[in-house]
């Protein structure tokens, strides 16, 4: 189904506006592909690079960028595959403390999937619920790539309605993201993700935008 927004935006997409595997993971790949012009900002942890590109045409936000090269006696492409690509908000809930609660909405296919993420903050903060479709792709040719692409869903329309009740009840949060794992030739794992965010509510984008940087950069 044709839709009117671009795809990868913090604007939700309804479950029967959703397009095809094929179109999610092409458009992701072009998107992660052209963050290699984009301007670089701060280095984290020694070794964590991080870029940035203000809001293109469509966008409601700007987008991030983490990038990081990994040795395989510290990070191996098979355990980010795992850690990314297998049951993802499962793993983040391990080591994102505000994560209270992660559930499966519908799976789509062996490779797509409905979340609903619920994230609880030190008040006056309210609780926020991120809903996303994550898609997954696997090139098992050398040298291996992989993408995750994860698009910020609506459950709100008529239809829905059973979907919706999975979800927490809280401030509707926005994300879109891309990340792409891939084998180098000198044998490390270059990880790269791209996202673009929203909390929702009455936070400042301008406190949001400043504290970006130095949050994804902390995803390790």
């Amino acid at each position: 189904m044709a839709i009117d927004t671009p795809l990868l935006t913090i604007t939700p997409l309804k479950p029967s506006e959703i397009p095809s595997e094929e179109t999610i993971i092409t458009e992701g790949i072009a998107l992660i592909e052209s963050t290699s012009s984009w301007p670089e900002g701060k280095t984290f942890f020694n070794n964590i690079k991080t870029l940035y590109h203000a809001k293109r045409s469509g966008d409601g936000a700007p987008w991030h960028v983490r990038l990081s090269e990994h040795a395989p006696e510290e990070l191996t492409f098979d355990q980010l595959w795992e850690n990314l690509a297998i049951d993802k908000p499962v793993k983040e809930k391990e080591f994102i403390h505000e994560i209270q609660k992660v559930t499966k909405v519908k799976e789509l296919s062996p490779t797509a999937s409905i979340w609903t993420l619920y994230y609880t903050f030190t008040p006056p903060v309210s609780p926020r619920v991120f809903t996303v479709l994550q898609v997954v792709r696997l090139q098992e040719t050398k040298p291996r790539t992989g993408i995750i692409v994860s698009l910020s869903i609506d459950l709100s329309s008529k239809g829905d309605e059973e979907l919706a009740k999975l979800q927490e009840k809280g401030v509707k949060g926005r994300y879109v993201s891309v990340e792409r794992i891939k084998e180098l030739d000198n044998g490390n794992t270059e990880w790269r993700m791209a996202t673009s965010s929203t909390p929702g509510g009455s936070i400042p984008n301008f406190i949001v935008e400043s504290t970006m940087a130095k949050k994804i950069a902390s995803v390790r």
